[in-house]
């Protein structure tokens, strides 16, 4: 009964995380916004979702492992929940490396001020963005797909 739980947070995290990305990705690409449109959206991005996003990437990290823990006896699981943290891992250092830098700025613009290059930071934050939805999305096939290989099995 605990590893199906686990299996079950595990999936619910994971996907709130991947689903919160991947709603960013299809509504909100900024190529097309005005400068005062995007500086007011993107901050708002920033200043709501930052903690929580932050939060569910640890945790579901977190769970990913100890599920592939609890399921060590079948080396098919453990190894595609290995995968599957690796990528959550991943998505922890894309956004403490590239979109936290480039946030960090974004913060204090002013859209009647924006800096020469903030094409080119706006452009690279939507790059770091779209490589780490990618990574979630990897990281939720596998987790559902081990998931429901699992649940074939005999819970112990």
């Amino acid at each position: 009964m605990t590893a199906t739980i686990i299996r079950f947070l595990n999936i619910i995290l994971v996907a709130i995380l991947a689903g919160t990305s991947f709603g960013i990705c299809i509504g909100f690409n900024p190529a097309g916004y005005t400068p005062s449109t995007y500086v007011e959206q993107q901050q708002h991005l920033i200043t709501s979702l930052n903690t929580l996003m932050v939060s569910l990437v640890i945790m579901a990290t977190i769970i990913t492992l100890f599920s592939a823990y609890i399921q060590r006896n079948n080396k098919t699981i453990l190894i595609s929940l290995i995968v599957a943290a690796a990528f959550l891992i991943s998505c922890i250092f894309i956004s403490r490396f590239g979109n936290l830098p480039i946030q960090n700025e974004m913060l204090l613009w002013k859209s009647q001020t924006l800096p020469e290059n903030w094409k080119i930071l706006r452009d690279r934050w939507w790059c770091y963005h779209v490589i780490r939805t990618i990574a979630e999305m990897l990281a939720l096939f596998l987790i559902a797909w081990t998931s429901v290989e699992k649940s074939n099995a005999p819970d112990k």
